[in-house]
């Protein structure tokens, strides 16, 4: 037991330890780019080929020895990312961005190392420097835009209580959780999360079941009742017989579902990868080219210069902004909308969803109960006993009571029953309120004139007054006033719709007729969510999960793209790509919207950051020379910079998109 525990601690460490990487990498990014910029400073004004340009000279004693050290310095600091990761590319045997700008800056410092000693070759210094600043900025704002790994782990974790009430012989001693075995008694007091899958032996009372279930009403827990681990004792004191290990718990059962969808998530490349991996190979091959038919005509020196041309040129600047500068532009306009974006892929992949699964409460719902209907004048007694409680049903009556009363009479003698209501003294009257097991306990037959509500499936809440009952308060969760519009929405968008709920089948039936749900699935706990997404997948379809709640957490991450409802809980919003800050499902739809749009503007920039390539290498390599057209290293620098220009105002053209 207690090396499982060491393993499940492991794993939570494990996993704030890559949060804890991905925040310094960011860091470390920022601090080469500005390193790197510094040291351009000086490489740009020392380079032969810049005062050409600019018609200035700037020579300085040991100039070579200067540029080639301040070069090296910026090769080996600013290029070790790409220098490291084209490594690892390698080895793969999957070149791809990485190397594509490995090879450029490297064949760039080489070269122009090269070119200190001999007259007839050029210095690329300029170009290295040049090339790696932008490279860097450009891993910065994508790896900017993308931080927020999942921390769903950490925060379930935080829900297992740490210490238990074991009974033994002598008395009451508290122990670990790890210590816990089948068949111990423990006691779980009022306000304390139960540690433990267990059956209750004796006590009653309300707990919060709503982490797994979603449902925002208390379950009332008496003897032979299960109870789960993580869940709320609001207002009772239980004695539960411990059912199962820790490790077996239906809590721990959640987190393995989160660990196995977060470590099962694909990692495809993204397109500027893709094309980056065509392009490395199609340099190569045009460098060779170029060098071994040019150097039958022409001296070994300029075919070479032309070799080499084609290969730095190969990795444009345009090509290491094309999507970074789309990705940062998509992610502050959505974050401007009220959508947040944690994870691009994901991002990008939300505008070929084809199947949307909301939970239902506080998601379609707001989550917390109202009064719906009164059926009696009891609004005033029940308020002056609810006034005493902290229950979600009481603050409900006491909020409903003051909007509606011009006062709220004084309640005396109050007394709880825990899991089945409460009593007091009302202007001399013996009012006693609560769900069925009130009436029972008073032993009082319910009058015919109530029997109808008696099946509603609504939160019912009897009031009886000096022993008859008076009335009934009927509370329900409300469906969110946006929600019609946005199933509306998503069905002319050719999407369908489905409601994954812990509610039974009554309030789902309800609710889904309301808003239009194509189907709905009731009565469901965490893993059943995931099963049911998958059984999704497997007919093909992309399907994207919006929830709020612990209960949602593995559903939101084994779906194609998960999406939290901002207000909910933070493991929700931990375990989710994209989040609704403002709370409105309408949100959904504007995300596919924006989606679309913005793989729009990444193929348009990889066309024409690509047709740089397409256009500078062939010409770069020679394939006009005899008619007199050649590119220059220069003319290829004028080229790359219109080039990074018109990527850049084209990533901007999206900040006009509507939403």
């Amino acid at each position: 037991m207690k090396q499982q525990d060491k393993k499940s601690e492991h794993r939570t460490q494990s996993h704030t330890d890559v949060h804890g990487h991905n925040s310094h990498h960011i860091q470390e990014l920022w601090k080469r780019f500005i390193v790197s910029l510094i040291l351009t400073i000086p490489i740009v004004a020392l380079s032969p080929m810049v005062w050409e340009w600019f018609g200035f000279t700037l020579d300085i004693p040991y100039r070579k020895v200067v540029i080639f050290a301040l070069a090296a310095t910026l090769y080996f600091y600013g290029g070790a990312p790409f220098l490291r990761g084209s490594i690892k590319e390698l080895r793969h045997k999957n070149p791809g961005m990485m190397t594509l700008i490995a090879m450029a800056i490297s064949v760039a410092f080489f070269y122009s190392t090269y070119s200190l000693f001999v007259e007839s070759a050029k210095e690329f210094f300029w170009e290295l420097a040049t090339l790696i600043d932008v490279m860097l900025l450009g891993h910065y704002i994508e790896a900017k835009s993308v931080m927020g790994a999942a921390n769903a782990l950490e925060g379930i974790v935080q829900l297992i209580p740490k210490k238990a009430h074991k009974i033994v012989h002598e008395g009451v001693i508290d122990v670990t959780i790890q210590e816990l075995l089948p068949k111990d008694i423990i006691i779980v007091k009022p306000g304390e999360r139960i540690p433990c899958d267990g059956i209750v032996v004796d006590g009653e009372s309300l707990v919060d079941e709503s982490f797994l279930s979603g449902e925002s009403r208390l379950i009332r827990k008496e003897r032979d009742t299960k109870v789960y681990m993580g869940s709320a004792n609001v207002d009772g004191m239980l004695k539960v017989e411990v059912a199962k290990e820790g490790k077996d718990s239906y809590l721990s059962q959640v987190i393995a579902l989160v660990k196995e969808a977060q470590e099962s998530r694909s990692k495809t490349q993204d397109l500027a990868n893709r094309a980056s991996k065509w392009l490395f190979f199609a340099a190569l091959g045009a460098s060779a080219t170029t060098f071994l038919y040019w150097v039958q005509f022409l001296e070994v020196s300029q075919a070479l210069l032309m070799s080499v041309t084609v290969l730095i040129i190969a990795c444009p600047h345009a090509l290491g902004l094309a999507v970074p500068l789309v990705v940062a532009i998509s992610t502050t306009k959505a974050a401007k909308n009220g959508i947040l974006i944690r994870n691009k892929e994901a991002f990008e992949n939300l505008r070929n969803v084809d199947a949307i699964c909301f939970d239902k409460t506080g998601t379609l719902t707001q989550g917390r109960l109202f009064v719906e209907k009164v059926v009696g004048d009891v609004l005033g007694v029940a308020a002056a006993i609810e006034k005493f409680s902290e229950h979600t049903i009481a603050k409900a009556i006491v909020e409903e009571a003051e909007r509606n009363l011009k006062t709220i009479p004084n309640a005396q003698n109050f007394k709880i029953f825990p899991g089945v209501g409460a009593q007091g003294e009302v202007e001399g009257k013996r009012v006693y309120i609560g769900n069925e097991k009130i009436l029972q306990k008073l032993g009082i037959t319910l009058p015919k004139i109530f029997e109808k509500y008696k099946q509603a499936s609504n939160t019912k809440v009897w009031v009886v007054v000096d022993g008859v009952v008076e009335g009934v308060i009927l509370l329900s969760d409300r469906i969110r006033t946006e929600a019609k519009e946005a199933v509306a929405r998503l069905r002319k968008l050719g999407i369908q719709t489905m409601m994954l709920t812990g509610d039974g089948q009554e309030v789902a039936k309800k609710v889904a007729n309301v808003l239009g749900i194509d189907r709905y699935y009731a009565e469901l706990l965490p893993d059943e969510k995931v099963r049911i997404v998958q059984e999704l997948q497997k007919e093909g379809k992309k399907v994207a999960m919006v929830g709020d709640g612990v209960n949602d957490a593995p559903a939101l991450l084994s779906a194609d793209i998960g999406v939290a409802i901002g207000a909910g809980t933070d493991i929700a919003a931990q375990s989710a790509d994209i989040i609704l800050t403002k709370s409105s499902v309408m949100d959904v739809a504007k995300a596919i919207h924006l989606s679309r749009a913005t793989y729009k503007k990444m193929v348009q920039n990889l066309w024409w950051a690509s047709g740089y390539n397409i256009l500078a290498i062939p010409l770069a390599g020679g394939i006009l020379y005899r008619q007199g057209i050649l590119i220059e290293p220069a003319v290829g620098a004028v080229l790359m910079s219109l080039s990074t220009v018109v990527v850049a105002v084209n990533a901007r053209l999206l900040k006009n998109v509507e939403m």
